[in-house]
């Protein structure tokens, strides 16, 4: 296997790291550790993206120098992702005398294969701050199809480009002020010379998600690429560009760039050469990034990097957005959660796990759920799987495992021969497929101790041998499912590794059966989860200040096996309000055709205040659209990509603003709206049964 690198995008050091971050550095810390437990050598590199105008006007409102702020904030960063386990190789800073010996070098390709070119450019600039804005600190309405809030580069609605100048009632996001229009020169590189190489490159198989190279073709490359500016003139914090002076290079040269100077810094410290990682074919490069940044990451780099003869990416694998309760994260409604207000709430754990269990190879949005966060942790990981070992370890603390391993009816080899399919999903990033294995290994596990009953064998004399028997079963099973779960939850592997007294490193040790070995008292291993936590943690996001959220007294700890009590609002207020209807035969029920859909366009419906107008896709190229009103419950990109059930026979109705073909399913209480959604795994036309 070739050595692999493996990067995140780069954090910016103007803020500190909250829930929507993680799920990204979440998703590639459990690539890389499935990869090195697998015996593939791979390190895991990031740095903080530390240039641009807000960290200048960060600076001068503090009165201190940009160096000072991201030292403080790469302090911050590394703090918070190393306690959620996130385990980098090396991570550096774009402000580093690596990076820029690698920006010049890039830059000295570029101006020889003669594709640098100056021009004047009328660009905004705040009166206020003093500075010419950046495209991501100037907001305004979208000129393509009329969409608030936009950025000024493009606009997730519709997914157009286009110049910050041209957005309708531009904004500074940096005072508030409205930008005035300044000219100033400019330095740009030309990317149409490689337009055949990227669509090529761009369409190789496996490359990236297949829908993000078919919207590349059907967007970028179906048209002459355009010139990219990548200079910003003085002030601005970043590196001066040597043979432009009064010139910097734009954040979004040197941020990329910051693979490679970090790369390089771990060379220095570990005796490598940076060219056996950049510069061969002897070694693969994966990205992980977000949706938002892909003509960046698959565009200008690539064409960089071809330009000063680096090696290209294998594979650039993309995500969608994070939502909180099928919404943006909202400070107001305490859902905008910062790492260092998690951990003073959560076990980091917990989300780690329902990351996985809800990540897909597909670039699909991701909504936390609180509910089912709730749910999905304490039914699958602490009843399930945790469950497992404290109800069969201290029953062997004297005995140890059985000499030999005893006679399981094959669940030990079926899970052995699963451990080439969660591999495969962990290698294709498809960690809920992955996950969903794993738990059915568990269920099974779990009826295997449910029938043979060792807290029942125990209390009968003579049956010593069978009790040691069951639990040697047992604890080899739930050691199988921790180790295919060690990339998820290296903290439980760790622990279990105590536990049972063996090495949880690789994931080969699942392959054969652990026996005559000691077995330690046991430990609790992980508490369940308490929706009062939750909603502490929800309270302080409120009110506290970004990663300082005030301290929360830890609940008491609870044994993986007990009930803990937990807080359900399950008073029978709902069900008073709106009683049972009348009983239905089956054959009644079967009539109704609800299936899984994906919503693939939701826009409101100009003079109609409550309803959405939704297109969603039942599979294949059967859509229908659908009028549903819960547009004050909603935002519609929000709903982008979401999973939801449909009653997908019913009559179409002919409505006032256009004909509905079925119905979204949702929930209400009068006040509030819920939108029923699929778990992961479902598939647009699957039948609810």
């Amino acid at each position: 296997m070739k050595p692999l690198l493996i990067t995140s995008a780069l954090p910016y050091a103007n803020g500190h790291i909250h829930l929507g971050h993680l799920l990204e550095y979440t998703q590639t810390d459990i690539f890389a550790r499935y990869q090195r437990m697998t015996g593939r050598r791979a390190i895991y590199i990031c740095a903080d993206d530390t240039h641009g105008t807000s960290i200048m006007i960060r600076a001068r409102k503090e009165g201190r120098s940009e160096e000072a702020v991201i030292a403080d904030m790469s302090a911050a960063h590394q703090r918070d992702f190393a306690d959620f386990m996130i385990q980098f190789d090396h991570f550096g800073s774009t402000n580093s005398a690596a990076t820029r010996e690698v920006c010049n070098e890039i830059w000295a390709s570029l101006q020889k294969n003669g594709r640098v070119a100056k021009r004047d450019v009328t660009q905004l600039f705040d009166p206020q701050a003093g500075t010419f804005l950046a495209d991501r600190f100037v907001k305004g309405t979208c000129p393509r199809c009329g969409a608030p809030d936009q950025y000024g580069d493009n606009c997730d609605k519709c997914g157009s480009t286009y110049s910050a100048t041209e957005l309708v009632d531009p904004k500074s996001t940096l005072s508030g002020a409205r930008p005035e229009l300044k000219s100033a020169e400019h330095l740009f590189i030309s990317l149409e010379p490689d337009h055949a190489f990227l669509a090529e490159w761009t369409a190789v198989e496996g490359r990236m998600p297949k829908e993000i190279s078919n919207y590349l073709a059907g967007h970028f490359l179906a048209e002459p690429l355009r010139d990219w500016d990548i200079s910003r003139p003085a002030p601005y914090f970043g590196f001066e560009i040597p043979d432009a002076p009064g010139h910097y290079w734009y954040v979004w040269f040197d941020a990329p760039i910051g693979y490679i100077g970090s790369t390089r810094e771990w060379c220095d410290k570990h005796g490598e050469r940076m060219e056996d990682w950049w510069r061969s074919d002897k070694t693969e490069i994966v990205h992980v990034i977000g949706k938002d940044i892909v003509y960046f990451h698959t565009l200008f780099w690539p064409s960089m990097l071809k330009s000063a003869g680096y090696s290209l990416p294998s594979r650039v694998q993309v995500h969608g957005f994070l939502t909180v309760n099928g919404e943006k994260m909202s400070k107001t409604k305490g859902t905008f959660v910062m790492a260092r207000t998690y951990l003073d709430h959560l076990d980091p754990s917990y989300l780690r796990y329902y990351y996985a269990s809800k990540l897909g190879a597909r670039v699909e949005d991701f909504d936390l759920n609180v509910d089912e966060f709730v749910q999905k942790v304490n039914a699958e990981l602490v009843n399930k799987i945790v469950n497992l070992a404290s109800r069969s370890s201290r029953f062997v603390a004297k005995t140890g495992l059985s000499a030999s391993y005893p006679d399981d009816g094959g669940l030990f080899e079926a899970a052995a021969k699963a451990g080439a399919e969660i591999g495969e999903a962990y290698a294709a990033f498809d960690f809920a497929r992955a996950t969903r294995i794993i738990v059915g290994l568990a269920d099974r596990a779990n009826e295997y101790v449910d029938r043979v009953a060792p807290w029942a064998l125990a209390k009968q004399p003579g049956k010593e041998q069978e009790v040691q028997n069951a639990c040697t079963v047992a604890l080899n099973l739930y050691r199988q499912i921790v180790l295919y779960l060690a990339p998820v939850l290296p903290k439980l592997a760790a622990e279990s590794g105590v536990l049972l007294n063996c090495a949880m490193d690789r994931f080969d040790l699942a392959q054969k059966p652990l026996v005559g070995t000691p077995v330690a008292p046991y430990q609790h291993l992980m508490k369940r989860m308490e929706m009062d936590a939750v909603q502490k943690m929800l309270e302080a996001s409120r009110a506290g200040e970004p990663g300082e959220a005030p301290k929360a007294a830890a609940a008491p700890e609870a044994s993986a096996g007990e009930a803990a009590p937990t807080t359900w609002d399950d008073a029978g207020d709902a069900l008073a309000k709106e009683p049972l209807a009348p009983q239905c035969s089956i054959d009644d029920f079967t009539k109704v055709d609800m299936r899984v859909a994906r919503i693939i366009a939701a826009e409101g419906v100009p003079g109609a205040k409550k309803l959405l107008k939704l297109t969603v896709s039942l599979g294949g190229d059967t859509t229908r659209t659908v009028f549903a009103g819960i547009k004050a419950y909603y935002d519609p990109k929000a709903l982008l990509g979401r999973l939801v059930i449909v009653c997908a026979n019913l009559a179409p109705r002919q409505m006032k603003f256009g004909m509905s073909e079925g119905m979204v399913l949702a929930a209400g209480d009068g006040e509030n709206v819920f939108v029923l959604s699929a778990d992961s795994g479902a598939k647009p036309g699957m039948r609810v049964h």
